[in-house]
């Protein structure tokens, strides 16, 4: 009994297996959990060391040059980058995809233990840590209260942020923002000099009195007392009226030589959002873990705790797990109306309801299989993978369409519903299956493609095949079961309603057509070669870029002011940038932060006083007209008013981890930093004038000017002092010194000594300081040091251990592949000394990469269709014939993605390769026909004459099932939709131009080669 006999004859059994799957695959669907993308794993450890006190040059000798040499010899390294700057090393090492992390970290420790004993004494030990590009921020949140802001950032870092922590999948959490407070003890210079005392004496005494230390124990009536004395100052009275022992040997107390008050310190960090002071809070997940599903708990946990302290306000600001619940939501309902448009087209070419809904059948039932899947193989619900089956819900039907069209058919003949259900799956089985297995070949080869591309689109190729795969079997199982059941001996119906009519008249077009081309065969290929010429032109007109920007609705400002500015000035730039962007129509949220990085990104902002960051968040895309990168522009003509300020505007896809960098990134190697901070320069220049680059900058960073004090250790020593001391004495008279902690509000905070007027010291009164010696006496700080004013370091880049500055540019309004070729031709004019050299990096890398991937990826998708194709017609001609289909889809892609205004992208590139296993369905189902009309005795010419038109229906269908499935996807606009929608495009455009050819061409191709294979014969 063969597979359609069975499901005809045990229909119970049919339904029962069909239940089951459904049950399964429902339950299987609550536990999916949501995401924006696959889990990215990038390979890629960092080995970070310190050496306080070394500068940038000291440190690439001494301790970046050694390790950079060992972990080198690592198995798997690809690249091997370093940044050595005051005081720190930082070496980036890159593997190669595929490497396992946990052994690699561990060879990486053995290596560098060999050169440990070569390091300096003083460098700490190296650390090296795996880089988790899932690390960033889920969540911001601001809060806000109409009490004290030093008591709500108590609160925040007391209550909530434990609270925080505990939950199941945070990694962290960091709270910037606020003022905190401190004991200021002002010290007045002149009583210090009346009484014989030094800031040193005067912060050891504090030290050593406000402490609580245990004492041993003892015995008291049998039992052992744990004995303590306790020391800790418990009021700022207690402070004041600490007695400082004289050197006369009297005692003062301390408030008769120093003011001692609680208060703000100094502010140096700030998180501004819509221009309230707030304190922010940044939550990590941990690796691994789903961001939907901890959002979802950290939310119930703050609600819990607004309850319980109404007088808290808080804000979420930026919420990853909101866009991508919205992309996750955007493509499910593109998926939804695909499928509608598929029904809806089986009902106009059936008229028939019941008909209609036993093809429909097959969507629900590949689809909630495919969820079985995903849960035992732990995929996520992500946009790559709803995409798929989104991609996939038009060609779910058409294998059901083929099967229930013949039988359908049989029906109509005058069969017998059983014998017509029976005898009609199986005449067309052998095309199902071969245009099932020709779909599925074409993302076998995706298994040699390494890297981001194949990271991305795997689990978009699992939901594809194994849809496919139920499809298949629900074809040829359950739609013969049920049209044996609804489908009774049916007669002919002539219908006369407008569709039909209008159809009647698009076959008897086709059949005068068909007629045509069979009598002028030379000409219908002669048409055909220019068509496919004059639409493949297309490709070379669109340019190319990795993958199309992504409109997440965020972009950030980084502000930088010369070095040496105030926290004042700095302030004031943000302030007036704040309200501007903030009266732009688009703009939701304008999130501000000095000494603290980015919402978005932690390394898009320094600590530095001179540096700040503007986020800004944008309202829902359906509530805004312009995109996040026609306002990010807005927001670039505003800072031009703005003199003397850095101001760059980042729109990179943080969600999308970079996708690999900038768009326009190069690398200048070489050995000296100045000839390298030259071609930079210059390098910077010659990019700016190329139309479409945006943020034209170079990473080489003059040093930050500092006041350098070089002791005369000859000279300080007959006064009795050391480096430290001197060290110790210019600090406190500067910027204070932590003598202790005060407990104050359930939190310790710093006992700061400091001296009348330090924060207006000037140089000229730091060289006139007062140095007080272990003799009782003081020196003028110039009598023993020289002072001097110079630039300090720069930070050292390197890449596989030559020295190297990078010159980045953002895009805008043009495609990638195209603003590199600009750049290109005019840097071929540009003299490069001798020994230097550059190259591109960044996202025309990957892309270089991913077209190379990709391109192997197709041949050999070819190359499996043919072999699939091959095995199923045992001829090697009616393959070739069929797969002819191929290189015209492509042309209709190409002219489909210029039309449309879309650049050549990697999602663009995976639709050409699903294209392969497409477009040779319609001529397999048009071949097979034929040979099945000429093993029944027919001849060559009438066969070919009757298998067009007979087919010309469930081509049509299946035609038009995919193309409308596809087209929410290709046209609508909504979050995490610019993923998808190359590809949809590219889809529906090939299979649109090739369907219309391999009507025509595939049946004068056949008599031509079957002719030529007679000849030969």
């Amino acid at each position: 009994m063969n597979l359609y006999s069975f499901s005809v004859k045990k229909p119970i059994t049919i339904l029962m297996i069909t239940l089951v799957i459904l049950i399964v695959g429902i339950v299987s669907l609550t536990r999916i959990p949501l995401d924006l993308l696959p889990k990215i794993e990038i390979p890629i450890a960092v080995v970070s060391t310190s050496y306080k006190g070394a500068g940038p040059q000291e440190i690439e000798k001494l301790v970046t040059k050694p390790i950079e040499g060992a972990v080198a010899t690592v198995g798997s390294v690809k690249n091997v980058k370093s940044i050595s700057m005051d005081g720190n090393s930082l070496v980036v090492i890159e593997f190669n995809f595929g490497t396992n992390m946990d052994f690699a970290n561990l060879e990486m420790r053995e290596k560098i233990d060999l050169v440990k004993g070569y390091l300096p004494r003083e460098v700490s030990n190296p650390m090296v840590v795996k880089v988790d590009p899932n690390a960033l921020p889920i969540l911001q949140l601001a809060f806000y209260s109409d009490e004290d802001l030093g008591k709500l950032q108590s609160q925040v870092m007391e209550i909530i942020k434990p609270r925080i922590e505990r939950i199941e999948g945070v990694a962290s959490v960091a709270v910037t923002g606020g003022n905190e407070k401190e004991v200021a003890i002002v010290v007045n210079e002149g009583e210090l000099e009346r009484y014989g005392l030094s800031m040193d004496r005067i912060t050891q005494t504090i030290g050593a009195e406000n402490l609580n230390l245990p004492g041993g124990q003892v015995h008291s009536g049998g039992k052992k007392l744990t004995v303590k004395t306790s020391g800790e100052f418990s009021s700022i009275e207690q402070i004041k009226a600490l007695p400082i022992p004289l050197v006369t040997g009297g005692v003062i107390h301390l408030e008769d030589i120093a003011q001692i008050s609680l208060e703000d310190k100094e502010i140096n960090t700030i998180s501004r959002i819509n221009g309230k002071d707030g304190i922010n809070m940044s939550i990590q997940k941990q690796s691994g873990a789903n961001t939907v599903r901890v959002s979802e708990e950290i939310n119930k946990e703050l609600n819990e705790i607004l309850k319980e302290y109404p007088s808290l306000e808080m804000e979420i600001v930026l919420d990853q797990a909101k866009y991508i619940k919205d992309s996750i939501i955007n493509v499910f309902k593109n998926a939804l109306m695909g499928a509608a448009f598929a029904i809806i087209v089986l009902y106009i070419f059936l008229r028939d309801l019941k008909t209609t809904l036993i093809i429909s059948v097959s969507i629900p039932v590949s689809i909630v299989a495919t969820f079985i899947l995903l849960y035992f193989r732990n995929i996520t619900f992500n946009v790559m993978t709803l995409g798929g089956m989104a991609l996939g819900v038009g060609m779910l039907v058409d294998n059901s369409i083929v099967v229930l069209e013949n039988i359908y058919r049989m029906s109509e003949g005058g069969e017998p519903s059983d014998t017509a259900a029976i005898e009609g799956a199986k005449e067309v089985s052998m095309a199902v299956i071969a245009s099932t297995l020709t779909t599925i070949v074409v993302f076998l080869p995706m298994v040699f493609v390494r890297g981001f591309t194949a990271t991305i689109f795997k689990e978009l190729a699992y939901t594809v095949v194994f849809s496919l795969l139920i499809s298949l079997l629900v074809s040829l199982t359950l739609i013969p079961m049920l049209s044996s059941r609804s489908l009774r001996k049916k007669k002919k119906i002539e219908r006369k309603d407008i569709f039909y009519k209008f159809y009647g008249k698009v076959e008897k077009e086709y059949k005068n057509i068909l007629d045509w081309a069979l009598r002028h065969k030379g000409w219908t290929v002669c048409i055909a070669v220019l068509i496919f010429i004059f639409t493949l032109t297309p490709l070379f007109l669109i340019g190319g870029e990795f993958f199309p920007p992504i409109d997440e609705g965020v972009f950030v400002v980084n502000i930088s002011l010369p070095q040496g500015s105030s926290f004042k000035d700095i302030n004031e730039v943000l302030g007036r940038l704040e309200g501007e962007i903030g009266n732009i129509e688009e703009v939701d949220t304008v999130f501000s932060t000095i000494g603290a990085g980015s919402l978005v990104s932690t390394s898009s902002s320094s600590t530095n006083s001179n540096k700040g960051s503007i986020t800004v968040i944008l309202k829902p895309l359906n509530e805004r007209n312009k995109s996040t990168f026609q306002v990010a522009d807005e927001v670039r003509n505003i800072k031009k008013d703005i003199a003397g300020a850095d101001i760059s505007v980042d729109v990179s896809s943080e969600l999308m981890g970079g996708l690999g960098g900038d768009p326009v990134n190069i690398s200048i190697k070489g050995d000296d930093l100045d000839t390298l901070k030259g071609i930079g320069e210059d390098f910077k220049e010659i990019v700016k004038t190329v139309p479409g680059t945006r943020e034209v900058k170079s990473n080489y960073e003059d040093g930050i000017p500092e006041v350098k004090i070089v002791l005369h250790r000859d000279m300080a020593s007959q006064f009795g002092l050391s480096t430290y001391q001197v060290a110790n004495s210019v600090r406190g008279n500067l910027s204070g010194v932590v003598a202790s902690k005060y407990k104050y509000e359930g939190s310790e905070i710093d006992i700061v000594v400091k001296k009348e007027g330090s924060k207006d010291e000037t140089i000229q009164g730091l060289k006139s300081l007062n140095i007080p010696t272990p003799l009782g006496s003081s020196v003028p700080l110039l009598e023993i040091a020289d002072i001097q004013v110079e630039k300090g370091p720069v930070n050292i880049y390197r890449e596989n251990q030559s020295r190297v500055v990078s010159v980045t540019s953002q895009i805008y309004d043009r495609d990638m592949e195209s603003t590199i070729e600009d750049i290109e031709a005019k840097l071929k004019d540009y003299h490069m000394p001798r020994g230097y050299s550059y190259s591109f990096e960044g996202q025309h890398k990957q892309l270089v990469k991913a077209y190379r991937d990709l391109t192997l990826v197709l041949i050999l998708a070819v190359v499996f269709v043919f072999i699939i194709l091959a095995s199923q017609f045992e001829s090697f001609i009616y393959p070739f014939i069929i797969i002819l289909s191929v290189p015209l889809s492509f042309s209709g892609a190409a002219l489909f993605l210029l039309l449309s205004g879309k650049s050549l992208s990697v999602p663009a590139i995976v639709g050409g390769i699903v294209l392969a296993g497409i477009v040779v369905n319609n001529a397999i189902v048009l071949v097979d026909y034929i040979n099945t009309l000429r093993k029944n005795g027919m001849e060559k010419d009438e066969a070919v004459r009757k298998a067009g038109p007979t087919r010309l229906r469930p081509i049509l269908m299946t035609t038009l099932t995919t193309v409308l499935g596809l087209l929410p996807l290709a046209i609508r606009r909504g979050e995490g939709s610019e993923i998808q929608s190359p590809m949809a495009i590219a889809v529906i455009g090939g299979l649109i131009l090739s369907t219309l050819l391999t009507l025509v061409l595939e049946p004068v191709l056949y008599i031509m080669f079957d002719n030529l294979r007679n000849r030969n014969n």
